[in-house]
């Protein structure tokens, strides 16, 4: 069975006739019209273009010279915040001569001059009891602009949910935008609170009352010709233990006066609405999330902003919920002018399991079967890489509706069915099956064997247990968070259409337990002061209680290798081109007497590599748990062509841009403990 879309069949019409409608006033753009807003030398968005592709054209570096490459300028964010952040994960954009990014865990705006590193300007929003519980503070993860009357204007969301509006040359809010804020320290201009389009009662300063719900931001706007489109985030719902929360609706605003344009509603608002007949309950009254914690992406020239999703309230139980729960850990496309609804396609139905969506929808244009498809590129976490005609929303290759284990957690209802691609293939091994397993010697392989028997294992939708199970020690899913995440997202060729993404194998378990077993007044998080107040009202009748690991023999991994790697596809057809092992093994398998004379060639090491493509080469981290080096590799083939060692552990992203003649490489730096939040820009030796 094919699902096209997650409605059942008597359901689709609707979405395939908006789905039509779109075609047909779309179509006429020819795909060489399409506009990446990426001019020469620049990097203007989070993830480099408004495609998403963390990819530059930009060839001065290459394979001859990257060996020659030096340290140009080091940036730390040392100091902006209650504490250092060590965890750097905002992306610089360079637009018209200028470096612009957030930093620490008051997200401050910073400009910084591109050839010194030298700090130009910078801004912190006062304190607010919404940033202090902001469990997303510190991931703002970038900029967005626009330029207004030969204006340039950099926009951010802060961590207490307002949107700034600043000059880029000066650092000034504009004048004339937004609307005042009554909070003692705030400018009298260039600021919208966005709490006030939300429809919910709330204080300015302390943001929404905690019997309602919360809600924040992880990722920079998108300006898409004219309109500022919002995404927001709410509490990791592995930490939530109450059922109440607000919907992460989606905002757009003038780009030019900040001004309300349109909301998206995420959840129903009524009996009537296209995604109520997913909620086989009245949940969508009173539960939320569903927020947009990944950035967005546009198509420009088709006016289409694309939006991802994580899972309603909350994370591992869903019986107070029961349905697929739109539009709950999708990818949708709306216009960006009306907030219309072009199209959607769910990617977990009643999700539960914390595969929300952790990446910017990429956009690229292909040739599939000798015809030129304007696609749109959803990853996963579990490795699976979904693709989309961008303009209609209909898959390019057959999603196939996979039966899957029901739930023996009381109250638990679960979709008997999840879509699941056929082409691409997985990125990572998605079972425990005796071709995956460990496969050094036949003797670690048959210890393999025992140890896997003694549990139920399965795929990325096995369900969670209930704490008391004793059957057997534990169901495991496979594909939990073996692909890629917020700390390592895909990248993408313009020119090639090879799609490279990190992974990793990975396969674990989740028990629950009674939710008045866990629920506090409040609960660890990663706010600046690590608590956050528990939100709702309503205790669920279960909660996350922890997780179920599966040990291989003698203290190695259960599988079998490589244990990190990249993957190349080739999104003109769906194959998987190549993958090459990512770091080196570590200590304990190097030297494990176990494995003496066996060769670790391809083991590869326990990170996750961040990823950008420049030219012809393809940049590598080794993770955070690998060494301080960046390489080079062909992006057409993977053959390493350079190494070079960075002054702290690359994470999260790099950029790249050309100021002045000279081509700088940006690599977001830090290390736990040891070096905060940084950006060590590289660059050739100057002749």
């Amino acid at each position: 069975m094919t699902r096209m879309s997650p409605l059942r069949a008597s359901e689709r019409r609707p979405a395939q006739v908006a789905g039509i409608l779109a075609a047909a006033l779309l179509f006429a753009l020819p795909l060489a019209a399409q506009n990446r807003d990426m001019p020469e030398g620049e990097w203007r968005y989070q993830s480099g273009d408004a495609w998403g592709t963390r990819s530059s054209p930009l060839s001065d570096i290459d394979a001859d010279n990257f060996g020659d490459l030096e340290v140009a300028w080091m940036w730390r964010g040392d100091n902006f915040g209650p504490k250092p952040s060590f965890l750097s994960k905002s992306t610089p954009s360079y637009i018209n001569g200028k470096l612009y990014t957030v930093v620490g865990y008051r997200r401050a705006v910073v400009a910084i001059d591109p050839a010194s590193g030298e700090t130009l300007w910078t801004y912190t929003e006062p304190t607010t009891r919404r940033f202090e519980e902001s469990m997303r503070s510190s991931y703002g993860k970038g900029v967005a602009y626009a330029e207004i009357d030969g204006k340039l204007v950099i926009y951010v969301v802060s961590p207490g949910f307002f949107l700034h509006a600043f000059d880029g040359e000066t650092g000034e809010h504009i004048e004339g935008f937004g609307a005042p804020v009554d909070i003692p320290g705030f400018p009298k201009t260039g600021v919208v609170d966005l709490l006030a389009h939300f429809g919910y009662n709330y204080d300015p300063y302390e943001g929404l009352a905690p019997t309602v719900g919360y809600i924040t931001n992880s990722s920079p706007p998108i300006v898409v010709n004219g309109t500022i489109v919002v995404g927001n985030s709410a509490a990791q719902g592995y930490h939530q233990t109450r059922i109440e929360n607000v919907p992460g609706d989606i905002l757009a605003f003038d780009a030019r006066t900040g001004d309300f344009k349109w909301k998206f509603n995420v959840t129903p608002r009524s009996e009537d609405d296209f995604a109520a007949s997913t909620w086989e309950n009245d949940a969508w009254k009173w539960t939320g999330d569903v927020s947009s914690w990944a950035p967005l992406s546009a198509d420009l020239e088709r006016d289409i902003v694309y939006i991802p999703t994580n899972a309603p309230t909350i994370d591992f139980y869903g019986g107070f919920r029961p349905g697929d729960n739109l539009f709950g850990t999708s990818v949708i496309a709306l216009n960006a002018q009306t907030g219309e609804r072009v199209w959607h396609f769910q990617t977990t139905h009643h999700p539960i399991w914390n595969h929300d969506l952790p990446n910017v929808p990429i956009l690229a244009d292909v040739e599939v079967n000798g015809e030129k498809v304007p696609m749109a590129i959803q990853t996963t976490k579990q490795g699976y890489t979904f693709a989309f005609n961008r303009e209609t929303g209909e898959p390019v290759w057959p999603i196939e509706e996979v039966e899957v284990p029901q739930s023996i957690v009381p109250g638990e209802k679960l979709s008997p069915t999840q879509p699941v691609p056929t082409v691409p293939a997985p990125v990572e091994m998605l079972d425990l099956s005796e071709d995956n397993l460990i496969d050094y010697t036949p003797e670690l392989r048959q210890k393999a064997i025992e140890i896997v028997s003694e549990y139920t294992v399965g795929g990325p939708y096995m369900p969670p247990v209930p704490k008391g199970y004793e059957e057997n020690k534990g169901w495991i899913a496979c594909g939990v968070h073996s692909a890629v995440n917020i700390t390592h997202p895909a990248a993408l060729d313009p020119a090639t259409g090879i799609l490279y993404q990190s992974s990793g194998p990975n396969c674990s378990g989740r028990i629950v337990q009674p939710g008045v077993d866990a629920d506090q007044s409040d609960h660890d998080c990663t706010s600046p002061s690590g608590k956050c107040t528990t939100i709702g009202e309503t205790i669920a009748d279960w909660v996350n209680y922890r997780a179920i690991g599966i040990a291989g023999p003698d203290g190695l991994p259960i599988y079998k290798p490589p244990y990190s790697r990249v993957t190349a596809i080739d999104m003109n057809t769906g194959e998987h081109l190549w993958w090459i092992p990512i770091g080196e093994p570590n200590d304990r398998i190097k030297n494990h007497p176990a494995l003496e004379g066996v060769d670790l060639s391809n083991v590869g090491g326990q990170g996750r590599s961040i990823l950008m493509v420049s030219g012809d080469l393809l940049l590598t981290t080794e993770g955070m748990a690998g060494p301080r080096v960046l390489n080079a590799h062909d992006k057409r083939t993977g053959e390493k062509v350079g190494s070079i060692e960075l002054p702290a552990i690359g994470m999260y992203g790099m950029m790249t841009y050309k100021h002045e003649g000279r081509q700088y490489i940006v690599v977001q730096t830090g290390q736990r403990g040891r070096v905060p939040e940084s950006y060590t820009a590289l660059a050739l030796p100057k002749e």
